[in-house]
């Protein structure tokens, strides 16, 4: 229990739930070789550690911010310009990572102190400004970002998919630099979840939560709320930066709509309620079902339309379409909002066997 930070799940059911999820994206290279599996197991892994890191902000201190995608859109454009002007070489990755993490946490630190002294609803507005205005600055500077068209880079040689490691005639499959690349974002990730559980077990995580429950008797008993609370947007901003890095290896490209859009911190907020507020756990599960929705859903009701067709039923093929797939996802998040109040986790953990 020592790698969990003594914090393993709380119920069977969630930890086989967990168990099923680690196992599959673990072995997604030999168990789903296509090209869209692989992208949506790396999806998943880095969303997980990008909505746990949001979830130490909004989950265990109650703070609103909408500057969380900004601290990813570094990461990822740090390593973009640096692999693009300096060229595919570990020195690249290296000044990538060396010149973005300190900016994402310089500038969490420089939101924290001026904002997080007021009141929560101005510091949502304050990140989102910040947040706003460092989209524009991105997409203005087209000499360094590339403007609305992004950065395209290359990898390092090791990375590349065409680098063979392990030749398929040697063990029945084959390990090459794109499969490389998946386990080092799935290592990455999973280290990162791991420290946030661990950030969220020590005394320093139970300061944050009773901050979040009663602000002005954690300052009366001394505790110095706003060094925590900067403190914290500075760890979210080191993960998110981290998570941004990852996704720019794996896409070899750095751009607004990747890194940097509004929709990414909705999708962030979206996977957070559905997992649950407040754990770790339930990044996981929340990035799980999301991303599984958004990519497949489509297919699912493509093929359940034309069942519905073939068998002659007049309603279900037009309101099964795939093309009104949001409209089932929105469906499907209030049901889940309503039926898990408190999120996946908190019903799984709720889910225990009754003792006679």
């Amino acid at each position: 229990m020592m790698i969990l930070s003594g914090d393993p799940p709380r119920s069977r059911a969630l930890s086989i739930v967990l168990v099923i999820i680690i196992a599959i994206l673990a072995m997604t290279p030999f168990l789903f070789p296509g090209a869209k599996a692989m992208n949506v197991a790396t999806k998943i892994c880095i969303f997980a550690a990008l909505v746990a890191s949001y979830d130490l902000l909004l989950g265990y201190t109650g703070s609103v911010s909408f500057a969380h995608t900004m601290f990813y859109g570094i990461g990822s454009y740090a390593i973009a310009i640096a692999l693009y002007s300096m060229g595919p070489s570990w020195a690249a990755v290296a000044t990538g990572v060396a010149v973005g993490l300190p900016l994402a946490i310089l500038l969490a630190l420089a939101i924290g102190l001026f904002s997080l002294r007021v009141e929560a609803i101005f510091f949502a507005m304050i990140t989102l400004a910040v947040a706003s205005a460092f989209l524009v600055l991105a997409s203005q500077l087209s000499w360094l970002t590339g403007g609305e068209d992004g950065r395209s880079f290359q990898l390092p040689e090791l990375l590349r998919p065409g680098t063979k490691l392990i030749s398929k005639d040697a063990f029945g499959f084959e390990l090459n630099g794109r499969v490389l690349t998946y386990y080092v974002i799935f290592a990455g990730c999973g280290a990162m979840i791991l420290a946030l559980l661990r950030v969220v077990n020590s005394p320093f995580g139970r300061v944050l939560q009773a901050i979040r429950e009663n602000r002005f008797r954690a300052e009366a008993l001394g505790f110095r709320t706003v060094f925590h609370l900067t403190y914290a947007n500075c760890l979210a901003a080191l993960v998110a930066a981290s998570a941004g890095m990852l996704n720019a290896l794996w896409l070899r490209y750095a751009g607004p709509d990747t890194s940097l859009s509004f929709s990414i911190m909705l999708d962030i907020l979206l996977m957070v309620v559905i997992g649950g507020m407040g754990t770790i756990y339930g990044a996981i599960i929340g990035a799980t079902i999301f991303i599984l929705a958004q990519n497949y859903l489509q297919t699912l009701m493509g093929a359940a339309s034309n069942a519905a067709a073939e068998a002659g039923l007049p309603v279900l093929p037009g309101l099964l379409h795939p093309d009104r797939w949001l409209l089932w996802l929105g469906l499907l998040f209030i049901a889940s909002v309503y039926f898990f109040p408190t999120g996946v986790v908190g019903r799984l953990r709720s889910a225990r066997p009754k003792i006679p």
